[in-house]
């Protein structure tokens, strides 16, 4: 998965989000292990509504993390800032950014100013709320998409045979082509979604047919009309919506008896059969290694029976672990150069090196994260986190990103 360790981990976050505990100890972590990372921050000034004066110290999150900056003393990160409207200096500041990642193995944090927001933060309020007159202004002038088309437009470059070259030849050539991508992506927008709903559709409409007909001969045929009328009135049909009214029918004709009932039951459980895949195939593994393959191994006795520390029997298993698989690595807090505060590791990092048993600071999030990363390369990390309450400091770690694997 690797070609010398010289790939690059690419990683995005608003400026205000750098507010979080969780950014400045992946920060801090990526600097420790000196990780091949580019992080661009995209700074429009806002959190949703909120300015940067409160959201960061000195308005400037590169300001902030200046003392990360790499010297001829110590290790670090190298930080650029660069305007958002600034297409050419954007590309030389992220050319100059992967080449120090990748080559050099420095992380580094390019710090994205002066960006607007054409739509506002989301479409689920105004930013004429929140924003000044002249901010407003500013953003028109100074919006990233303007210039960038209007650097399109300027772009003039003479060759070594004094022919000048150009993007366009005019502004005119330019709104044609606007035009045309326009409509390529509506008419490919507008195939993609029947693509997803004329298959859904299809199903609804059998559904509502099939309910139509129940209705007719059941005793409760006001409330199946209403599951009809619901369900035809949904403009995006959703595969719930059709699943939910079919269950709440069959429900309504738990007392009766007749062929329309049983054909609902098989639609359901046809239904369940080709749509359940879907949402949850391969949630676990279905390789010839998954877990549920591996045999019960059960454990053996003999007579002659020696007491010892739990901590003995952890490090003689994690020992034995070690010599058989290379691709183990265990790593967490204390868990190196003492071997554990447990002492279930003693011994284990002068037997096998830093590399595969080794300490980290106290930095719950990123240690998972870490285990992540390794486990996506596939290595079998072992992170350890030293005691249970201290688990809860990585949990958003573990509810999202572990849990999505």
């Amino acid at each position: 998965f690797s070609n010398n360790g010289n790939e690059i981990s690419w990683g995005t976050i608003g400026n205000a989000s750098t507010s979080e505990g969780i950014f400045f100890e992946t920060i801090n972590a990526a600097g420790v292990l000196q990780v091949p990372m580019v992080i661009s921050v995209w700074d429009d000034g806002y959190g949703i509504s909120v300015p940067a004066k409160y959201q960061t110290t000195k308005e400037s999150i590169s300001e902030v993390l200046s003392g990360f900056k790499r010297d001829e003393n110590a290790k670090g990160f190298e930080i650029f800032v660069v305007k958002g409207w600034d297409y050419t200096r954007l590309v030389d500041v992220y050319q100059r950014a992967s080449k120090i990642a990748r080559e050099d193995h420095v992380p580094v944090i390019i710090h994205v100013q002066d960006l607007t927001q054409p739509q506002g933060h989301s479409t689920s309020g105004s930013q004429e709320r929140y924003k000044s007159k002249e901010r407003m202004n500013w953003e028109k002038e100074n919006d990233c998409i303007r210039l960038m088309r209007q650097w399109i437009i300027d772009f003039e470059l003479e060759d070594e045979h004094g022919t000048s070259l150009r993007f366009v030849d005019s502004e005119a050539v330019l709104i044609e082509i606007e035009k045309e991508a326009k409509k390529e992506v509506n008419n490919a927008k507008r195939e993609a979604w029947n693509a997803l709903l004329n298959p859904i559709n299809k199903d609804r409409d059998y559904l509502i047919q099939l309910l139509l007909k129940t209705a007719e001969k059941s005793k409760n045929r006001a409330f199946i009309l209403k599951l009809k009328n619901d369900l035809a009135s949904i403009a995006d049909t959703a595969r719930k919506d059709i699943l939910v009214a079919a269950k709440k029918s069959i429900v309504y004709l738990r007392d009766e008896d007749f062929t329309e009932k049983t054909q609902l039951q098989q639609f359901v459980i046809n239904y369940l059969k080709t749509e359940q895949p879907k949402f949850s195939s391969h949630l676990y593994s279905n390789s010839d290694k998954r877990a549920t393959l591996v045999k019960e191994v059960m454990p053996i006795y003999d007579n002659h029976q020696t007491l010892v520390d739990g901590r003995i029997i952890l490090k003689d298993n994690f020992d034995e672990l070690f010599s058989k698989n290379n691709n183990i690595f265990i790593f967490g807090e204390d868990a190196g150069n003492i071997g554990d505060v447990n002492q279930g590791l003693v011994g284990l990092q002068e037997k096998y090196g830093k590399l595969r048993v080794s300490d980290t600071g106290i930095r719950e999030a990123s240690i998972i994260g870490q285990g992540i990363g390794m486990a996506l390369r596939g290595l079998r990390p072992i992170a350890e986190i030293q005691y249970l309450d201290y688990l809860l400091y990585g949990l958003q770690l573990l509810s999202d990103d572990l849990a999505s694997l």
